[in-house]
């Protein structure tokens, strides 16, 4: 692993960050605050994109289990090296992939967490460590689109989604899509930004 270069804090929590990890900012400190409230104790948890694994191990001080899936390799071991300094390592699993990729079909959990790449991008921007943890193509929903469509098959009926996405990749047609899938979805905490406004979006099934 790359030298670690800084650290970050949340609540009593301390994480290292190497150089080709996403530093923790202000949009992961705006979800880890809905995932203390969401989580629950016993549930399942998805952290998809783990990063330093600032949320992993948020939702691991509650949940019976959490999966911290990222694409990048640096990730995953300075998330490891962090659940273990925060005594956590035993509750989170570590898997390397993009999206559900590394996850079964017949694998459903309680929650669902993806801080995404939100901001439009250029395909240049896109091919580094680093920019494939904000960069989110031309509209800034490259992979959130991809999140909405296969999300809901591995939801348990009752459980809860929790995006991070930015007002200039359009919250409300993030909404819409959701509700296409079958889900409610709301914006449940924000934050603005000097030319954005960050939001958290909370997706559960629709009522029967």
């Amino acid at each position: 692993m790359k030298s670690l270069r800084k650290r970050a804090f949340y609540d009593d929590l301390a994480f290292e960050i190497s150089e080709e990890v996403y530093e923790p900012a202000e949009d992961t400190f705006l979800i880890a605050d809905v995932v203390k409230r969401v989580v629950k104790e016993g549930d399942m948890v998805l952290d998809i994109g783990t990063g330093c694994g600032l949320l992993a191990v948020v939702a691991a001080k509650i949940a019976a289990e959490v999966v911290a899936t990222d694409v990048n390799p640096h990730a995953l071991r300075c998330a490891k090296l962090n659940a273990e300094t925060n005594g956590v390592a035993l509750n989170i699993k570590m898997c390397l992939g993009g999206l559900f990729q590394p996850m079964r079909r017949t694998e459903l959990f309680d929650a669902i967490i993806f801080n995404a790449p939100y901001l439009p991008s250029s395909p240049d921007e896109q091919e580094t460590w680093l920019g494939q943890a904000w960069a989110g193509g031309s509209t800034g929903r490259h992979l959130i689109d991809e999140f909405i469509v296969e999300s809901q098959n591995y939801l348990k009926q009752k459980g809860r989604i929790l995006l991070v996405q930015s007002s200039l990749a359009n919250i409300s047609t993030t909404l819409e899509k959701f509700h296409g899938k079958g889900l409610e979805a709301e914006v449940v905490a924000e934050k603005k930004a000097d030319f954005e406004t960050i939001v958290v979006i909370q997706a559960n099934h629709l009522s029967k």
